[in-house]
């Protein structure tokens, strides 16, 4: 390394100029060595690399191949050197996972997927699998490549009811972690059979089984093109009350929450079968839920009720319970610009439905949000709802307010 570079400062600490990548100039958190002898930052590297590059960054000789060689021995010094100056607030860089070889995958998903393999020897195969899986996006596209998908998806299908269960179990956990195609989705949504298998893993005792199979069932909504087919699945019976009492009941589990919104919201996309969330309690858990969601998952379950709200007994059933509308008020322009516009909308499907959903709205402070609402940056979709929904409210206005309200008229209605 060119004794030109000087040393970083980093946190009032120098640090030397052999732990830092030449790329990056940071200090090195996963050093490799290329074909050439010089060392680098993995991710530095390999993003030099993904650009086309094809020669050494440092010596422009090119690279002969693209291994790339951990070298421990640099970062053993640079994790001791910082333990050496934790003092000045430098923590201490983890031991890096090393990417999967495709070797061992290969070797892996035989083993898992030959059924003249011991049980034990499978389902320790597919445990690898996933923990190689949830190291690194690299891993998974790796993993994926090789086939998988099918694999794995043979596997959670594969004598379904017997005592290989928990290969099942263990296969779907894995299959979850990858986004399947739209002819691989279709395969699964076209066969009554694993839709019904699926729907009952939604009430297995093991809550790492139901959130998965719920990830599944998204995933194939999602992925499936076919409006029949998606019919079918929301159709199949358990199915809403499965995912409404994943999101109900598991609220302490922070993945169950996110992948049962996700399934909810995929299922209330098929308009035939909207009824039917509603008389899964899906309303009444939607609105008890939303505190608890992040700012996209409270985005999707914001969606959700809107679109349950297109329905009369989805709109009965929000507009029953106390905190729909309070809540509903509070989220304009609290969240973000698609949450304000799930949130106005819901309200004006109710408030056209309900004087006492009305009453409420104004109560909890509408007026002041969708004036703000109206003169803010948000969508011009949420601003249509926002006019529609103070003209619906007039009669509700405060009378200092009334003859400014034809500045908010809209003529134009927009469907839900």
């Amino acid at each position: 390394m060119p004794g030109s570079i000087e040393p970083l400062d980093l946190v009032g600490v120098q640090v030397p100029y052999h732990f830092r990548c030449p790329i990056s100039l940071e200090l090195m958190r996963d050093p490799v060595t290329v074909s050439t002898g010089q060392t680098y930052d993995r991710t530095s590297i390999e993003a030099w690399v993904a650009t086309g590059n094809t020669t050494c960054p440092v010596t422009r000789a090119p690279l002969s191949d693209f291994t790339l060689i951990p070298n421990h021995t640099l970062r053993r010094l640079i994790q001791d050197w910082c333990v050496a100056n934790q003092a000045f607030g430098i923590q201490r860089i983890p031991t890096p996972k090393q990417p999967a070889e495709p070797t061992v995958v290969r070797s892996l998903l035989n083993q898992a997927s030959s059924v003249s393999t011991p049980f034990q020897s499978r389902l320790s195969a597919l445990r690898r699998l996933k923990g190689l899986a949830r190291d690194s996006d690299k891993n998974r596209s790796l993993i994926s490549s090789l086939n998988a998908r099918e694999i794995l998806a043979n596997i959670v299908f594969s004598e379904t009811g017997s005592g290989s269960s928990e290969l099942n179990h263990e296969a779907l956990a894995v299959l979850v972690m990858f986004q399947l195609t739209e002819s691989e989705c279709a395969l699964i949504a076209s066969d009554s059979i694993k839709v019904v298998y699926l729907s009952q893993l939604l009430f297995h005792s093991s809550i790492e089984v139901r959130v998965n199979s719920a990830s599944l069932i998204e995933i194939v909504l999602a992925g499936t093109r076919s409006s029949d087919l998606r019919a079918e699945i929301s159709n199949v019976d358990g199915i809403f009350e499965g995912v409404t009492d994943i999101l109900k009941n598991l609220n302490s589990y922070p993945r169950a929450l996110k992948i049962s919104i996700r399934a909810l919201f995929a299922l209330c996309l098929v308009k035939q079968t909207r009824h039917k969330a509603v008389q899964a309690g899906a309303a009444e858990t939607l609105v008890d839920r939303l505190a608890d969601l992040d700012k996209c998952d409270a985005e999707r379950a914001l969606a959700t009720i809107e679109l349950l709200c297109r329905i009369p007994s989805g709109c009965s059933a929000f507009a029953a319970h106390a905190l729909t509308v309070p809540l509903l008020v509070k989220t304009i322009l609290k969240i973000s610009d698609r949450a304000t516009e799930y949130a106005a909308g819901a309200l004006m499907a109710l408030c056209s439905e309900s004087e006492q959903s009305q009453r409420d709205a104004v109560s909890a402070g509408v007026m002041t949000q969708l004036l703000l609402l109206v003169q803010s940056d948000c969508t011009d979709r949420a601003k249509r709802k926002a006019q529609m929904l103070l003209k619906l409210l007039r009669d509700s206005w405060p009378e200092d307010s009334i003859g400014n309200s034809d500045d908010f008229a809209c003529s134009e209605v927009v469907p839900f």
